[in-house]
């Protein structure tokens, strides 16, 4: 992995030490190697720390401090179903119940063959669509069992 530090610091790169100037790639990296990889492999993680010489336990503690850094494999389809309190009232429960069951994973968990990442959110801002699902991006308001059976097809073709 080719890593330009200099690249996008402009003016500040004059004065940051080179020290702070790879620190400072450590956010983008993490985004590259996780668009490429769908998650943050130890490898990789390991070959950036001794890149940017940075020690690794600052490489994860970096990685770890943010949500969106995952340090273990994801799914193909990430499903996250919305727990708020209007979703929980409108039936988030049998929403992430029905896909627990058809998959035998839990909250946060990934099937083994990488198929889907199931997540609760708090709130997706969708609260007059309530009940909600995003399936890796797309909004679904209104599960309903057919939309939850239509989840689950696509989550099994792919």
């Amino acid at each position: 992995m080719d890593i330009n530090i200099e690249a996008g610091i402009g003016k500040v790169g004059d004065i940051l030490t080179d020290t702070q100037k790879k620190k400072g790639m450590l956010i983008h990296a993490f985004q590259k190697i996780q668009q490429e990889y769908n998650y943050l492999p130890e490898e990789v993680i390991n070959a950036l720390s001794e890149r940017l010489g940075i020690p690794l336990s600052e490489v994860y503690s970096t990685a770890s401090f943010y949500k969106h850094f995952y340090l273990t494999p994801r799914g193909k389809k990430v499903v996250r179903v919305c727990t708020g309190t209007a979703c929980h009232v409108r039936g988030a429960g049998k929403v992430l119940d029905a896909i627990k069951d058809e998959f035998g994973i839990d909250d946060g968990e990934t099937t083994g063959d990488l198929s889907l990442t199931l997540e609760t959110v708090g709130c997706v801002g969708c609260c007059g669509l309530a009940p909600v699902a995003v399936v890796n991006e797309e909004v679904i308001g209104e599960v309903d069992m057919k939309k939850i059976d239509a989840i689950i097809r696509a989550v099994k073709e792919g």
